[in-house]
Order: C-alpha cells, then structure tokens, then sequence
C-alpha cells in the first residue's frame, strides 16, 4: 500500500471530508475512484462517489460516508493505494515511498545512515537521512550528489562528506 494522502475533518453534514493529498501535483488523488483507508488498524476499502479542488486542498465523499457523523469517523484516516496502480515512471525517477528506508552510503563505502523523507524545497528535494553521527541534509541532485539507486538491494550511494 502507498499512502497518497489523508483524511480530515468533515466538510459540510452530508458525508464530505476534506482530503489532503501527498501526491505530485495533489490534483493526482483526484483520479483514484477507489481508495483504500487506514482506520482502527486495519484497511477498508472504498469507492469515491465524488472529489473536487476545495480551496488549498480538496474535499470527497464515498460510499458508507453518508452523515457528518460518519465523516467524522473517518477523521486522520490514511488514503492508500495499491502499489501496482501507480502509473510507471521514466528511467531514473523514483517514487518517494520506494526511497524512504534505503540505507545511504557515501562513494567511499561509509554508512550514513537510514534516508527517513524527502523534503521538497522548490529547487531541488532534500534527502533527510538519520544515522549514528547525526542527520545530514542532502541535495537530491542525480550525479552531483545522488550518484546510485538500487532499488533491489535497497541502497544509495552519494557524493557527501560524513562531516559535513
């Protein structure tokens, strides 16, 4: 499952909530007609009647969300999606969620550390990675710095000095 966004408070009486999206452009959430829930520790999958852009976010409403009440039930609930329904991406590019939890080395062999999240900064991503010696804040710039992904072995190598 790839978490695509997140369900929040209710939007209006009549089983709207509003949506926050994790995904590049948010509008993409938009085009999932079945989304998969994260609720009281389990997955419930539902079928979106409706969504829209609403203000900086957006709003939706599926089925078995018919009242406020209900809405409100579904309150901080995760939006995931199979894997497989992702569309497939160019050589070289990345979904975040395949990255996150990669072990980081540097070109010389050295453990960074675990790649924890990507922040996105407008110019370039940021690699946010935590290790023994602290957390580093690398450019996500492929062959300046992000010189190897191994999608397989779950690594990556980059151009970083350990003590920067």
């Amino acid at each position: 499952m790839v978490i695509i966004g997140c369900i929040g408070a209710p939007y209006g009486v009549n089983g709207w909530v509003h949506v926050q999206s994790f995904t590049e452009p948010g509008e993409n959430i938009l085009s999932y007609k079945t989304w998969n829930l994260y609720k009281n520790e389990q997955w419930q999958k539902v079928s979106v009647i409706s969504a829209r852009a609403h203000g900086k976010g957006f709003v939706a409403t599926f089925v078995g969300c018919e009242s406020r009440e209900a809405a409100a039930a579904f309150n901080q609930s995760e939006i995931g999606i199979l894997r497989e329904e992702l569309p497939s991406l160019e050589p070289g590019e990345y979904y975040w969620a395949d990255l996150i939890g990669m072990k980081v080395f540097t070109k010389e062999g050295d453990l960074l550390g675990e790649l924890q999240d990507l922040l996105e900064t407008g110019s370039n991503d940021v690699l946010i990675v935590k290790g023994e010696k602290g957390e580093y804040l690398i450019p996500y710039i492929p062959q300046q710095y992000v010189l190897e992904i191994d999608l397989k072995l779950r690594v990556m190598r980059v151009d970083w000095d350990p003590e920067f």
